[in-house]
Protein backbone atom coordinates (compact mmCIF):
# COMPACT_ATOMS: atom_id res chain seq x y z
CA UNK A 1 0.00 0.00 0.00
CA UNK A 2 2.50 3.00 -1.25
CA UNK A 3 2.30 6.13 0.66
CA UNK A 4 0.00 4.76 3.89
CA UNK A 5 1.41 5.85 7.21
CA UNK A 6 1.10 2.82 9.56
CA UNK A 7 0.78 3.76 13.42
CA UNK A 8 3.81 1.79 14.14
CA UNK A 9 4.13 2.37 18.11
CA UNK A 10 4.59 5.94 18.43
CA UNK A 11 2.34 7.38 20.87
CA UNK A 12 0.53 11.14 18.99
CA UNK A 13 0.16 13.96 21.44
CA UNK A 14 -3.86 13.06 20.36
CA UNK A 15 -5.83 11.63 18.10
CA UNK A 16 -8.81 13.37 18.14
CA UNK A 17 -9.62 16.99 18.18
CA UNK A 18 -13.35 16.53 17.92
CA UNK A 19 -15.71 13.95 18.00
CA UNK A 20 -16.41 12.94 14.06
CA UNK A 21 -20.15 14.72 14.43
CA UNK A 22 -19.99 17.14 16.40
CA UNK A 23 -18.47 19.63 13.88
CA UNK A 24 -20.94 22.18 12.42
CA UNK A 25 -21.10 25.41 10.52
CA UNK A 26 -19.28 27.51 12.83
CA UNK A 27 -16.49 25.72 13.21
CA UNK A 28 -15.71 26.37 9.32
CA UNK A 29 -12.19 27.16 9.00
CA UNK A 30 -10.67 25.46 11.89
CA UNK A 31 -8.18 22.90 11.71
CA UNK A 32 -9.64 19.78 12.65
CA UNK A 33 -8.15 16.22 13.47
CA UNK A 34 -10.59 13.31 13.80
CA UNK A 35 -10.37 9.45 14.03
CA UNK A 36 -12.84 6.87 13.49
CA UNK A 37 -13.97 3.80 11.57
CA UNK A 38 -14.32 4.08 7.36
CA UNK A 39 -17.89 3.66 6.24
CA UNK A 40 -17.78 4.27 2.62
CA UNK A 41 -15.57 5.26 -0.30
CA UNK A 42 -16.79 7.17 -3.39
CA UNK A 43 -13.94 7.87 -5.99
CA UNK A 44 -15.37 10.45 -8.27
CA UNK A 45 -12.02 11.16 -9.95
CA UNK A 46 -10.53 14.56 -9.40
CA UNK A 47 -12.33 14.66 -5.99
CA UNK A 48 -12.82 11.24 -3.68
CA UNK A 49 -15.01 11.28 -0.57
CA UNK A 50 -14.57 9.01 2.68
CA UNK A 51 -17.35 9.30 5.06
CA UNK A 52 -16.01 8.36 8.59
CA UNK A 53 -17.77 7.42 11.92
CA UNK A 54 -17.41 7.53 15.74
CA UNK A 55 -20.03 7.15 18.49
CA UNK A 56 -20.82 10.54 17.87
CA UNK A 57 -21.48 10.15 14.08
CA UNK A 58 -20.65 10.50 10.19
CA UNK A 59 -18.18 13.34 8.99
CA UNK A 60 -17.04 13.58 4.90
CA UNK A 61 -13.83 13.98 4.12
CA UNK A 62 -12.57 14.77 1.10
CA UNK A 63 -9.10 15.25 -0.80
CA UNK A 64 -8.65 16.79 -4.05
CA UNK A 65 -6.55 14.58 -7.25
CA UNK A 66 -3.48 15.23 -6.78
CA UNK A 67 -2.74 15.20 -3.15
CA UNK A 68 -0.82 12.57 -1.01
CA UNK A 69 -4.34 12.37 0.61
CA UNK A 70 -6.06 11.60 -2.32
CA UNK A 71 -4.22 8.40 -2.83
CA UNK A 72 -4.30 7.30 0.30
CA UNK A 73 -8.17 7.89 0.88
CA UNK A 74 -9.49 6.39 -2.38
CA UNK A 75 -7.13 2.65 -1.32
CA UNK A 76 -9.49 2.87 1.66
CA UNK A 77 -11.85 -0.37 2.70
CA UNK A 78 -14.40 -0.69 4.89
CA UNK A 79 -14.27 -0.39 8.80
CA UNK A 80 -10.62 0.62 8.11
CA UNK A 81 -9.41 3.17 11.43
CA UNK A 82 -8.03 6.16 10.01
CA UNK A 83 -7.09 9.43 11.92
CA UNK A 84 -7.45 12.36 9.42
CA UNK A 85 -6.42 16.07 9.92
CA UNK A 86 -7.70 18.94 7.81
CA UNK A 87 -9.31 22.39 7.47
CA UNK A 88 -13.13 22.42 8.24
CA UNK A 89 -14.75 24.01 5.68
CA UNK A 90 -18.76 24.44 3.92
CA UNK A 91 -20.10 21.64 1.29
CA UNK A 92 -21.46 22.82 -1.70
CA UNK A 93 -24.20 20.10 -1.37
CA UNK A 94 -25.35 19.95 1.95
CA UNK A 95 -26.96 16.80 3.34
CA UNK A 96 -29.83 17.45 5.38
CA UNK A 97 -29.97 14.08 6.73
CA UNK A 98 -26.63 14.24 9.17
CA UNK A 99 -26.09 16.81 11.92
CA UNK A 100 -22.59 17.29 10.39
CA UNK A 101 -23.96 17.54 6.55
CA UNK A 102 -23.52 21.33 5.92
CA UNK A 103 -19.41 20.79 6.96
CA UNK A 104 -16.62 18.45 5.07
CA UNK A 105 -13.10 18.26 6.41
CA UNK A 106 -10.58 18.75 3.53
CA UNK A 107 -8.03 16.34 4.53
CA UNK A 108 -4.01 17.27 4.72
CA UNK A 109 -3.03 14.46 6.57
CA UNK A 110 -4.19 10.78 6.51
CA UNK A 111 -3.11 7.84 8.76
CA UNK A 112 -4.37 4.23 8.59
CA UNK A 113 -4.11 3.42 12.30
CA UNK A 114 -5.18 -0.15 11.14
CA UNK A 115 -7.10 -2.14 8.38
CA UNK A 116 -10.29 -4.60 8.42
CA UNK A 117 -11.49 -7.81 7.27
CA UNK A 118 -14.37 -7.14 5.04
CA UNK A 119 -17.67 -7.29 7.50
CA UNK A 120 -20.02 -9.98 7.38
CA UNK A 121 -22.84 -7.84 7.38
CA UNK A 122 -23.60 -4.06 6.54
CA UNK A 123 -22.95 -1.70 9.47
CA UNK A 124 -25.51 0.49 9.09
CA UNK A 125 -29.26 1.21 10.51
CA UNK A 126 -30.66 -1.27 7.59
CA UNK A 127 -28.26 -3.47 7.71
CA UNK A 128 -28.29 -6.85 5.84
CA UNK A 129 -27.11 -9.48 8.34
CA UNK A 130 -29.52 -11.89 10.05
CA UNK A 131 -29.83 -11.64 13.81
CA UNK A 132 -28.09 -14.56 14.76
CA UNK A 133 -25.12 -13.82 12.69
CA UNK A 134 -25.06 -10.02 14.15
CA UNK A 135 -25.24 -11.85 17.77
CA UNK A 136 -22.09 -14.16 16.42
CA UNK A 137 -20.64 -10.80 15.32
CA UNK A 138 -21.90 -8.77 18.19
CA UNK A 139 -18.86 -5.83 18.05
CA UNK A 140 -19.43 -4.93 14.66
CA UNK A 141 -23.53 -4.97 15.16
CA UNK A 142 -22.83 -2.39 18.25
CA UNK A 143 -20.69 -0.15 15.52
CA UNK A 144 -24.14 0.74 14.04
CA UNK A 145 -25.84 3.91 14.63
CA UNK A 146 -29.14 2.55 15.20
CA UNK A 147 -27.51 0.67 18.41
CA UNK A 148 -25.32 3.16 19.74
CA UNK A 149 -28.38 5.47 19.89
CA UNK A 150 -30.07 2.77 21.63
CA UNK A 151 -27.55 1.80 24.19
CA UNK A 152 -26.72 5.87 24.39
CA UNK A 153 -30.78 6.44 25.66
CA UNK A 154 -30.36 3.28 28.09
CA UNK A 155 -27.63 5.21 29.76
CA UNK A 156 -29.97 7.81 30.00
CA UNK A 157 -32.17 6.21 31.37
CA UNK A 158 -30.60 5.32 34.09
CA UNK A 159 -28.29 8.52 34.64
CA UNK A 160 -31.93 10.14 34.88
CA UNK A 161 -32.63 7.74 37.43
CA UNK A 162 -29.61 8.02 39.11
CA UNK A 163 -30.14 11.97 39.78
CA UNK A 164 -34.06 11.79 40.57
CA UNK A 165 -33.41 9.44 43.69
CA UNK A 166 -29.78 10.97 44.92
CA UNK A 167 -32.37 14.54 44.82
CA UNK A 168 -34.58 12.77 46.76
CA UNK A 169 -32.27 11.15 49.62
CA UNK A 170 -31.93 7.86 48.16
CA UNK A 171 -28.34 5.91 48.82
CA UNK A 172 -27.11 3.68 46.16
CA UNK A 173 -25.75 0.61 47.45
CA UNK A 174 -24.24 -2.74 46.02
CA UNK A 175 -25.87 -5.87 47.52
CA UNK A 176 -23.70 -9.30 47.23
CA UNK A 177 -24.01 -11.36 43.98
CA UNK A 178 -23.26 -14.62 46.02
CA UNK A 179 -26.13 -14.69 48.01
CA UNK A 180 -28.26 -18.04 49.49
CA UNK A 181 -30.95 -19.78 47.57
CA UNK A 182 -34.30 -18.53 48.47
CA UNK A 183 -37.84 -19.10 46.52
CA UNK A 184 -38.82 -16.26 44.50
CA UNK A 185 -40.83 -17.95 41.65
CA UNK A 186 -38.26 -19.18 39.52
CA UNK A 187 -35.11 -20.99 39.49
CA UNK A 188 -31.92 -20.06 40.95
CA UNK A 189 -28.57 -19.99 38.99
CA UNK A 190 -26.68 -22.04 41.34
CA UNK A 191 -22.63 -21.67 42.35
CA UNK A 192 -21.00 -24.30 44.01
CA UNK A 193 -18.60 -23.47 47.04
CA UNK A 194 -14.80 -24.86 46.70
CA UNK A 195 -14.23 -24.19 50.50
CA UNK A 196 -17.96 -26.02 51.89
CA UNK A 197 -18.29 -29.03 49.38
CA UNK A 198 -21.92 -29.92 48.96
CA UNK A 199 -22.95 -26.21 49.75
CA UNK A 200 -24.19 -23.52 46.83
CA UNK A 201 -24.25 -19.65 46.14
CA UNK A 202 -27.11 -18.65 44.56
CA UNK A 203 -27.12 -15.83 42.10
CA UNK A 204 -29.72 -12.87 43.02
CA UNK A 205 -33.07 -13.37 41.17
CA UNK A 206 -33.42 -9.58 43.00
CA UNK A 207 -31.84 -7.60 46.32
CA UNK A 208 -35.17 -7.94 48.07
CA UNK A 209 -34.42 -9.57 51.20
CA UNK A 210 -31.01 -7.84 51.09
CA UNK A 211 -32.75 -4.45 50.61
CA UNK A 212 -35.49 -5.05 53.44
CA UNK A 213 -32.33 -5.32 55.89
CA UNK A 214 -30.74 -2.45 54.22
CA UNK A 215 -34.37 -0.48 56.09
CA UNK A 216 -34.32 -2.61 59.72
CA UNK A 217 -30.49 -0.80 59.55
CA UNK A 218 -31.93 2.62 59.41
CA UNK A 219 -30.62 3.48 55.51
CA UNK A 220 -34.37 5.03 55.02
CA UNK A 221 -34.11 5.35 50.82
CA UNK A 222 -32.10 2.90 48.93
CA UNK A 223 -31.79 2.35 45.38
CA UNK A 224 -29.51 -0.13 42.92
CA UNK A 225 -28.92 -0.40 39.25
CA UNK A 226 -28.75 -4.29 40.37
CA UNK A 227 -27.71 -7.01 37.75
CA UNK A 228 -30.33 -10.08 38.49
CA UNK A 229 -30.83 -13.84 36.96
CA UNK A 230 -33.32 -16.13 36.70
CA UNK A 231 -33.06 -19.81 35.08
CA UNK A 232 -36.06 -19.19 32.89
CA UNK A 233 -36.98 -19.43 29.50
CA UNK A 234 -35.39 -16.81 26.97
CA UNK A 235 -38.22 -14.54 25.46
CA UNK A 236 -38.42 -11.65 23.39
CA UNK A 237 -39.47 -9.69 26.34
CA UNK A 238 -37.24 -11.99 28.73
CA UNK A 239 -33.46 -12.60 29.58
CA UNK A 240 -31.80 -14.57 32.53
CA UNK A 241 -30.00 -12.39 33.38
CA UNK A 242 -31.08 -8.98 33.38
CA UNK A 243 -30.82 -5.10 35.13
CA UNK A 244 -33.18 -3.89 37.44
CA UNK A 245 -33.32 -0.27 39.04
CA UNK A 246 -34.22 -1.70 42.47
CA UNK A 247 -35.60 1.12 45.50
CA UNK A 248 -36.90 0.45 48.75
CA UNK A 249 -38.16 3.01 51.22
CA UNK A 250 -38.44 3.15 54.84
CA UNK A 251 -41.67 5.06 57.07
CA UNK A 252 -44.01 5.50 53.87
CA UNK A 253 -47.44 4.57 52.85
CA UNK A 254 -48.23 3.14 48.85
CA UNK A 255 -49.34 6.73 48.15
CA UNK A 256 -46.65 7.95 48.65
CA UNK A 257 -44.29 5.71 46.79
CA UNK A 258 -46.70 5.59 44.17
CA UNK A 259 -46.43 9.47 44.19
CA UNK A 260 -42.78 9.32 44.11
CA UNK A 261 -41.69 6.73 41.08
CA UNK A 262 -44.61 8.27 39.23
CA UNK A 263 -42.59 11.44 39.60
CA UNK A 264 -39.50 9.63 38.01
CA UNK A 265 -41.05 7.94 35.18
CA UNK A 266 -42.47 11.34 34.48
CA UNK A 267 -38.92 12.44 34.73
CA UNK A 268 -37.42 10.11 32.70
CA UNK A 269 -39.80 10.26 29.57
CA UNK A 270 -39.74 14.40 29.93
CA UNK A 271 -36.02 14.45 29.19
CA UNK A 272 -35.17 11.13 26.62
CA UNK A 273 -38.35 11.08 25.10
CA UNK A 274 -38.97 14.59 25.18
CA UNK A 275 -42.96 13.36 26.11
CA UNK A 276 -45.15 14.72 29.20
CA UNK A 277 -46.96 11.66 29.75
CA UNK A 278 -50.83 12.13 30.64
CA UNK A 279 -52.31 11.26 34.41
CA UNK A 280 -51.52 7.73 35.30
CA UNK A 281 -54.68 6.22 36.01
CA UNK A 282 -55.11 3.37 39.05
CA UNK A 283 -56.89 -0.05 38.15
CA UNK A 284 -57.32 -2.66 40.79
CA UNK A 285 -56.13 -6.06 39.86
CA UNK A 286 -60.16 -7.34 39.57
CA UNK A 287 -61.18 -4.14 37.59
CA UNK A 288 -58.16 -4.76 35.23
CA UNK A 289 -59.28 -8.92 34.86
CA UNK A 290 -62.79 -7.97 34.05
CA UNK A 291 -62.37 -4.96 31.79
CA UNK A 292 -59.54 -5.86 29.96
CA UNK A 293 -58.40 -9.68 30.62
CA UNK A 294 -55.35 -8.59 32.05
CA UNK A 295 -53.05 -7.55 34.80
CA UNK A 296 -50.97 -5.14 32.32
CA UNK A 297 -53.61 -3.86 29.79
CA UNK A 298 -52.11 -2.06 26.90
CA UNK A 299 -54.73 1.76 26.90
CA UNK A 300 -53.33 2.61 24.27
CA UNK A 301 -56.83 0.60 22.43
CA UNK A 302 -60.05 1.63 23.55
CA UNK A 303 -61.50 -2.19 23.62
CA UNK A 304 -62.90 -2.73 26.51
CA UNK A 305 -65.22 -5.60 27.21
CA UNK A 306 -68.39 -5.05 29.65
CA UNK A 307 -70.05 -8.02 31.95
CA UNK A 308 -73.57 -8.74 30.55
CA UNK A 309 -74.34 -12.58 32.34
CA UNK A 310 -77.44 -11.12 33.62
CA UNK A 311 -78.69 -10.36 30.54
CA UNK A 312 -77.24 -13.44 28.89
CA UNK A 313 -78.77 -15.92 31.46
CA UNK A 314 -82.23 -14.62 30.30
CA UNK A 315 -81.63 -15.77 26.31
CA UNK A 316 -82.26 -19.01 24.97
CA UNK A 317 -78.73 -19.77 24.40
CA UNK A 318 -77.54 -23.09 25.90
CA UNK A 319 -74.32 -22.43 26.42
CA UNK A 320 -74.55 -18.63 28.22
CA UNK A 321 -76.49 -20.09 31.22
CA UNK A 322 -73.80 -21.86 33.18
CA UNK A 323 -70.60 -19.06 33.04
CA UNK A 324 -70.32 -15.70 33.14
CA UNK A 325 -70.24 -13.51 29.72
CA UNK A 326 -69.17 -10.43 28.19
CA UNK A 327 -69.15 -8.14 25.22
CA UNK A 328 -67.12 -6.51 23.07
CA UNK A 329 -67.94 -4.21 20.17
CA UNK A 330 -65.83 -2.71 17.59
CA UNK A 331 -67.28 -0.13 15.69
CA UNK A 332 -67.14 0.17 12.39
CA UNK A 333 -65.11 -2.67 12.15
CA UNK A 334 -65.51 -6.53 10.81
CA UNK A 335 -63.64 -9.82 10.89
CA UNK A 336 -63.16 -12.24 8.01
CA UNK A 337 -64.36 -15.73 8.99
CA UNK A 338 -61.07 -17.08 9.33
CA UNK A 339 -60.02 -14.66 11.89
CA UNK A 340 -63.54 -14.94 13.51
CA UNK A 341 -62.23 -19.28 14.29
CA UNK A 342 -58.81 -18.33 14.75
CA UNK A 343 -60.37 -16.27 17.61
CA UNK A 344 -62.64 -19.07 18.40
CA UNK A 345 -59.56 -21.58 18.70
CA UNK A 346 -57.38 -18.73 21.23
CA UNK A 347 -60.19 -18.33 23.50
CA UNK A 348 -60.95 -21.71 24.07
CA UNK A 349 -57.17 -22.44 24.57
CA UNK A 350 -57.76 -19.84 27.11
CA UNK A 351 -60.41 -21.79 28.80
CA UNK A 352 -63.60 -20.37 27.28
CA UNK A 353 -66.34 -22.38 26.45
CA UNK A 354 -67.39 -19.87 23.73
CA UNK A 355 -67.09 -16.99 21.80
CA UNK A 356 -69.74 -15.55 19.25
CA UNK A 357 -70.62 -12.66 17.12
CA UNK A 358 -72.50 -10.28 15.45
CA UNK A 359 -71.86 -8.34 12.56
CA UNK A 360 -74.04 -4.86 11.31
CA UNK A 361 -73.87 -2.81 8.16
CA UNK A 362 -76.06 -0.70 7.38
CA UNK A 363 -79.76 -2.25 7.59
CA UNK A 364 -78.17 -6.09 7.46
CA UNK A 365 -77.35 -7.81 10.32
CA UNK A 366 -75.92 -11.18 11.04
CA UNK A 367 -75.03 -13.75 13.64
CA UNK A 368 -73.61 -17.19 14.68
CA UNK A 369 -76.47 -16.88 17.06
CA UNK A 370 -79.19 -16.00 14.65
CA UNK A 371 -80.78 -19.56 15.16
CA UNK A 372 -81.09 -18.68 19.66
CA UNK A 373 -82.21 -14.93 19.56
CA UNK A 374 -83.94 -11.92 17.54
CA UNK A 375 -80.88 -9.89 16.30
CA UNK A 376 -82.86 -6.85 15.59
CA UNK A 377 -84.10 -6.72 19.53
CA UNK A 378 -80.32 -6.12 19.65
CA UNK A 379 -79.27 -2.90 20.89
CA UNK A 380 -76.12 -1.88 18.70
CA UNK A 381 -74.49 1.82 18.46
CA UNK A 382 -73.89 1.91 15.14
CA UNK A 383 -72.03 0.07 12.35
CA UNK A 384 -69.29 -2.38 13.33
CA UNK A 385 -68.76 -5.93 15.29
CA UNK A 386 -70.01 -7.30 18.30
CA UNK A 387 -68.32 -10.15 20.15
CA UNK A 388 -69.80 -12.47 23.19
CA UNK A 389 -67.57 -14.14 24.72
CA UNK A 390 -67.92 -16.75 27.82
CA UNK A 391 -65.67 -17.49 30.25
CA UNK A 392 -65.06 -17.69 33.94
CA UNK A 393 -61.24 -17.35 33.16
CA UNK A 394 -60.37 -13.53 32.66
CA UNK A 395 -57.41 -14.40 31.08
CA UNK A 396 -59.20 -15.53 28.00
CA UNK A 397 -60.78 -11.88 27.92
CA UNK A 398 -57.35 -10.21 27.48
CA UNK A 399 -56.09 -13.48 25.05
CA UNK A 400 -58.87 -12.40 22.32
CA UNK A 401 -58.33 -8.52 23.22
CA UNK A 402 -54.92 -9.32 22.39
CA UNK A 403 -55.54 -11.15 18.81
CA UNK A 404 -57.92 -8.69 17.50
CA UNK A 405 -55.73 -5.99 18.36
CA UNK A 406 -52.97 -7.68 16.42
CA UNK A 407 -55.06 -9.49 13.12
CA UNK A 408 -56.91 -6.09 12.09
CA UNK A 409 -53.60 -4.16 12.69
CA UNK A 410 -55.79 -1.55 14.77
CA UNK A 411 -53.42 1.74 14.99
CA UNK A 412 -53.54 3.40 18.87
CA UNK A 413 -55.45 5.73 19.83
CA UNK A 414 -52.07 7.62 21.65
CA UNK A 415 -48.39 6.99 21.71
CA UNK A 416 -48.02 6.09 25.23
CA UNK A 417 -50.22 4.64 27.45
CA UNK A 418 -49.07 4.42 31.80
CA UNK A 419 -51.50 2.78 34.47
CA UNK A 420 -50.98 1.84 37.80
CA UNK A 421 -52.42 -1.76 38.92
CA UNK A 422 -53.66 -2.21 42.71
CA UNK A 423 -54.58 -4.57 45.26
CA UNK A 424 -52.87 -7.71 43.45
CA UNK A 425 -54.38 -10.53 45.22
CA UNK A 426 -52.15 -12.11 47.81
CA UNK A 427 -52.05 -15.60 47.25
CA UNK A 428 -53.38 -17.66 44.51
CA UNK A 429 -53.19 -21.56 43.32
CA UNK A 430 -50.31 -23.01 42.00
CA UNK A 431 -50.18 -25.73 39.14
CA UNK A 432 -51.39 -28.73 41.67
CA UNK A 433 -53.77 -26.57 42.95
CA UNK A 434 -52.01 -25.52 46.54
CA UNK A 435 -51.44 -22.00 47.82
CA UNK A 436 -48.37 -19.97 46.83
CA UNK A 437 -47.59 -16.24 46.99
CA UNK A 438 -48.93 -14.48 43.68
CA UNK A 439 -46.10 -12.01 44.19
CA UNK A 440 -43.64 -12.86 46.69
CA UNK A 441 -44.14 -14.27 50.59
CA UNK A 442 -42.90 -10.80 51.86
CA UNK A 443 -45.86 -8.53 50.59
CA UNK A 444 -47.82 -6.71 53.14
CA UNK A 445 -51.27 -8.17 53.05
CA UNK A 446 -54.41 -5.56 52.92
CA UNK A 447 -55.48 -4.54 56.20
CA UNK A 448 -59.12 -4.95 55.65
CA UNK A 449 -58.04 -8.43 54.71
CA UNK A 450 -55.47 -9.76 57.15
CA UNK A 451 -58.58 -11.45 59.03
CA UNK A 452 -59.25 -13.91 56.60
CA UNK A 453 -55.55 -15.42 55.40
CA UNK A 454 -56.64 -18.61 57.52
CA UNK A 455 -59.72 -18.73 56.41
CA UNK A 456 -60.42 -17.34 52.94
CA UNK A 457 -57.03 -16.93 51.76
CA UNK A 458 -57.89 -16.31 47.79
CA UNK A 459 -59.82 -13.22 48.65
CA UNK A 460 -56.76 -11.19 50.62
CA UNK A 461 -55.71 -8.50 48.91
CA UNK A 462 -52.02 -7.46 48.82
CA UNK A 463 -50.69 -3.93 48.73
CA UNK A 464 -48.73 -4.91 45.97
CA UNK A 465 -48.89 -2.62 43.05
CA UNK A 466 -47.53 -2.58 39.18
CA UNK A 467 -46.47 0.23 36.88
CA UNK A 468 -48.01 -0.80 33.14
CA UNK A 469 -46.62 1.09 30.16
CA UNK A 470 -47.99 0.31 26.52
CA UNK A 471 -49.11 -3.12 27.97
CA UNK A 472 -45.63 -4.18 29.59
CA UNK A 473 -45.08 -4.17 33.27
CA UNK A 474 -42.42 -2.38 33.71
CA UNK A 475 -42.26 -1.60 37.55
CA UNK A 476 -43.72 -4.16 39.95
CA UNK A 477 -43.44 -3.44 43.83
CA UNK A 478 -44.86 -3.80 47.66
CA UNK A 479 -45.21 -2.72 51.10
CA UNK A 480 -43.63 -5.58 52.86
CA UNK A 481 -44.54 -7.39 56.11
CA UNK A 482 -42.07 -5.70 58.68
CA UNK A 483 -44.04 -7.65 61.90
CA UNK A 484 -42.24 -10.92 62.44
CA UNK A 485 -46.03 -12.52 63.76
CA UNK A 486 -47.54 -11.12 60.22
CA UNK A 487 -44.65 -12.98 58.14
CA UNK A 488 -44.90 -15.93 60.13
CA UNK A 489 -48.41 -16.48 59.29
CA UNK A 490 -47.86 -16.12 55.64
CA UNK A 491 -45.56 -18.66 55.98
CA UNK A 492 -47.33 -21.01 57.74
CA UNK A 493 -50.70 -19.87 55.12
CA UNK A 494 -47.96 -20.88 52.38
CA UNK A 495 -47.52 -24.88 54.31
CA UNK A 496 -44.21 -23.93 55.68
CA UNK A 497 -43.55 -25.28 59.15
CA UNK A 498 -42.07 -23.04 61.86
CA UNK A 499 -39.19 -24.62 61.58
CA UNK A 500 -39.08 -24.66 57.64
CA UNK A 501 -39.47 -21.19 57.72
CA UNK A 502 -37.10 -20.60 60.48
CA UNK A 503 -34.25 -22.71 58.04
CA UNK A 504 -35.00 -20.60 54.83
CA UNK A 505 -35.68 -17.20 56.68
CA UNK A 506 -34.51 -17.51 60.15
CA UNK A 507 -32.43 -15.05 59.49
CA UNK A 508 -35.16 -12.40 58.49
CA UNK A 509 -37.35 -13.38 61.17
CA UNK A 510 -34.86 -12.32 63.22
CA UNK A 511 -34.09 -9.29 61.89
CA UNK A 512 -38.11 -8.39 61.60
CA UNK A 513 -38.12 -8.98 65.77
CA UNK A 514 -35.22 -5.95 65.73
CA UNK A 515 -37.45 -2.82 65.11
CA UNK A 516 -38.49 -3.11 61.35
CA UNK A 517 -39.89 -0.25 60.89
CA UNK A 518 -42.67 -0.14 57.91
CA UNK A 519 -41.51 -0.09 54.36
CA UNK A 520 -41.73 -0.91 50.97
CA UNK A 521 -40.85 -0.42 47.41
CA UNK A 522 -40.65 -1.74 44.12
CA UNK A 523 -38.15 -3.01 40.75
CA UNK A 524 -38.67 -1.47 37.47
CA UNK A 525 -37.51 -3.80 34.55
CA UNK A 526 -34.28 -1.37 33.27
CA UNK A 527 -34.13 -3.36 29.92
CA UNK A 528 -37.71 -3.36 28.87
CA UNK A 529 -38.42 -0.09 29.80
CA UNK A 530 -35.67 0.64 27.43
CA UNK A 531 -37.30 -1.64 24.61
CA UNK A 532 -40.26 0.55 24.76
CA UNK A 533 -38.77 4.28 24.72
CA UNK A 534 -36.21 3.19 21.88
CA UNK A 535 -39.19 1.43 19.76
CA UNK A 536 -36.73 -1.81 19.18
CA UNK A 537 -38.99 -4.85 18.92
CA UNK A 538 -37.00 -6.99 21.68
CA UNK A 539 -34.75 -6.93 24.84
CA UNK A 540 -31.56 -7.78 22.75
CA UNK A 541 -31.82 -4.55 21.09
CA UNK A 542 -31.09 -2.74 23.98
CA UNK A 543 -28.70 -4.92 25.70
CA UNK A 544 -25.53 -5.41 24.52
CA UNK A 545 -24.29 -8.59 25.06
CA UNK A 546 -27.46 -10.78 25.13
CA UNK A 547 -28.43 -14.27 25.11
CA UNK A 548 -30.36 -16.19 22.21
CA UNK A 549 -33.68 -17.62 22.55
CA UNK A 550 -32.19 -20.79 23.63
CA UNK A 551 -29.45 -18.99 26.14
CA UNK A 552 -26.62 -19.16 24.01
CA UNK A 553 -24.18 -16.40 23.38
CA UNK A 554 -23.14 -16.59 20.08
CA UNK A 555 -20.16 -14.64 20.12
CA UNK A 556 -18.13 -15.83 23.14
CA UNK A 557 -19.72 -19.34 22.74
CA UNK A 558 -21.26 -19.47 26.15
CA UNK A 559 -21.95 -22.09 27.72
CA UNK A 560 -19.15 -24.13 26.97
CA UNK A 561 -17.58 -27.42 28.24
CA UNK A 562 -15.12 -26.78 31.34
CA UNK A 563 -11.70 -28.17 30.98
CA UNK A 564 -10.73 -31.70 32.40
CA UNK A 565 -9.17 -30.47 35.42
CA UNK A 566 -12.25 -28.07 36.62
CA UNK A 567 -14.80 -30.93 35.86
CA UNK A 568 -12.85 -33.26 38.28
CA UNK A 569 -13.05 -29.98 40.68
CA UNK A 570 -16.27 -29.49 39.99
CA UNK A 571 -17.29 -33.17 41.02
CA UNK A 572 -14.89 -33.31 44.36
CA UNK A 573 -16.81 -29.75 45.65
CA UNK A 574 -20.04 -31.71 44.68
CA UNK A 575 -18.86 -34.82 46.46
CA UNK A 576 -19.69 -37.21 43.99
CA UNK A 577 -17.92 -39.42 41.02
CA UNK A 578 -19.74 -38.09 37.62
CA UNK A 579 -22.84 -35.61 36.31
Amino acid sequence: MGGVAYFCGVEPTSYRTHGCGNLRLSQVGQTIRVAGWVRRVRDLGRFVFVDVRDRSGILQLVALEGTQPYEILRSLGREWVIQAEGILQQRESPNPELPTGEVELRVEKVQVLNTSNTPPFLIEDETDGQEELRLRYRYLDLRRPIQQRRLELRAEVIRTCREYLRRRGFLEVETPMLIRSTPEGARDFLVPSRLKPGSFYALPQSPQLLKQLLMIAGYDRYFQVARCFRDEDYRGDRQAEFTQLDCEMSFVTQAEILETFEGLVREVHRKVADTDLEDFPRLTYTEAMQRYGSDKPDLRYSLEWTEVTSWAQTQPVPFWQSRRTFWLWLPEKKASRKQQEAWQTIAKENGASSLAFIHQEGAHRTSSLAKFIALDEIQLPGDGMGLWLTTDKLSALGAVRQAIIHDLNLTPDKPWSVLWIVDFPLFEEGENGELVAAHHPFVHPHPEDIDRIETDPLSVRALAYDLVINGNEIMSGSLRCHIPELQMRIFRRLGLSEAEAREKFGFLLDALGYGAPPHGGCAFGIDRWVMLLAGARSLREVIPFPKTASGADLMLGAPAPIDPQQHAELLRWLGQESI
